[in-house]
């Protein structure tokens, strides 16, 4: 995700810091550059146009001409309005109710809401330590009830029973109920979608939203489609109490720019990136990783966050007591390797054996 914009970024950044000095004329010719790349990266002309009218004054005060090195001041003035941007930081989930928790995910056919029931349900559980039911509210779309169904049965999730006929309203009653009785502590209600916004859509959502009174509503909307999905995140926004949003696809969007306008039309933060299709590929979105990421500054904080996850902190402390014996073995060795090569960053690892030495 970025590939594109963080390329863009490179470039002007390059140019901008062989310059010793900045004059206003190099300023504005830099800001075009990124505001074209913002632009190509599919972020809209009004985010894109605010951006760079923040980044402006900024860049052109007297502190950053007179710098002795003014190409990494406009780099950091970029930076800060970026996180600014995507968030200043990340939004955890509300926990903060009686249990069990109601949290629905809505959104259009085909961005993914089922698959990222169970992700979330996923990560609920192995992070959270939340016991997790899902509930299909899906009765239009052939086999949607099933889907969840299986995904629950596969990774070993608490799901609701299905009831042949039963309408969305009577199924969340009958999982708050169903809920209590088997102590979830969340409630995921997987809502119906269409292939596009339409007037029985928004009044089921806004029904359910009344019965079920969530704690969290997920819009899980697909990063590919770009400034469609801001237009749909506003939507979305007028209609039901939006309080995160998880873009699902993520590792497939080199652009990103989906991310930047959602956020920004909406006014509602982004939470989850779907970066996979495997049941752990969730992360959470941190807005100041991702500006990292956008300037091509690295996340290293995330490499090794997500090597921990991967190796084990079983395995990690192994290696430790034994490299302090002085008896790190080939074994040892191999793993190491096995997961550098996974997490495909080799150049980076160095930080992840400072822990072990």
């Amino acid at each position: 995700m970025f590939e594109n914009l963080t390329n863009k970024f490179e470039e002007i950044f390059s140019s901008l810091k062989k310059a010793p000095s900045l004059d206003e004329n190099q300023v504005d010719e830099g800001l075009r550059g990124i505001r074209q790349a913002l632009l190509e990266a599919d972020v809209s002309l009004d985010v894109a146009k605010e951006f760079i009218e923040k980044v402006k004054p900024k860049a052109l005060g007297q502190e950053i001409i007179r710098s002795t090195s003014p190409g990494d001041m406009v780099v950091k003035i970029v930076y800060d309005e970026l996180v600014s941007l995507l968030g200043e930081k990340n939004n955890d989930i509300n926990l903060n109710a009686v249990p069990p928790v109601p949290m629905m995910l809505v959104g259009l056919q085909g961005s993914g809401k089922t698959t990222t029931t169970a992700k979330l349900a996923k990560y609920l559980e192995s992070t959270k330590k939340k016991k997790v039911m899902m509930v299909s509210l899906d009765i239009y779309r052939p086999a949607a009830q099933e889907q969840l169904k299986s995904l629950g049965e596969q990774n070993n999730i608490l799901t609701l029973p299905i009831i042949e006929g039963q309408q969305p309203a009577d199924i969340c009653q009958r999982a708050i109920s169903a809920a209590n009785l088997n102590g979830a502590d969340i409630i995921l209600f997987d809502t119906a979608g269409r292939t596009q916004i339409d007037l029985q859509m928004m009044s089921e959502i806004k029904q359910i939203e009344d019965t079920i009174k969530p704690a969290e509503t997920f819009l899980v909307a697909d990063s590919l489609t770009g400034q469609v999905a801001a237009s749909v995140a506003k939507e979305f926004k007028n209609t039901v109490n939006l309080s995160g949003i998880i873009l699902t696809r993520a590792d497939g969007d080199a652009r990103g720019g989906a991310a930047v306008s959602m956020k920004f039309v909406s006014q509602v933060p982004i939470k989850f990136l779907g970066v996979g299709e495997k049941i752990e590929n969730l992360e959470v979105f941190h807005p100041d990783r991702i500006a990292n990421r956008i300037l091509g500054m690295g996340d290293i904080v995330s490499l090794v966050e997500k090597a921990a996850q991967d190796l084990g902190e079983e395995n990690i402390k192994k290696a430790e007591e034994n490299l302090k014996k002085g008896q790190f073995s080939m074994q040892d060795y191999l793993i190491q390797l096995r997961q550098m090569k996974k997490n495909g960053r080799n150049r980076r690892c160095n930080v992840f054996y400072a822990r072990c030495i």
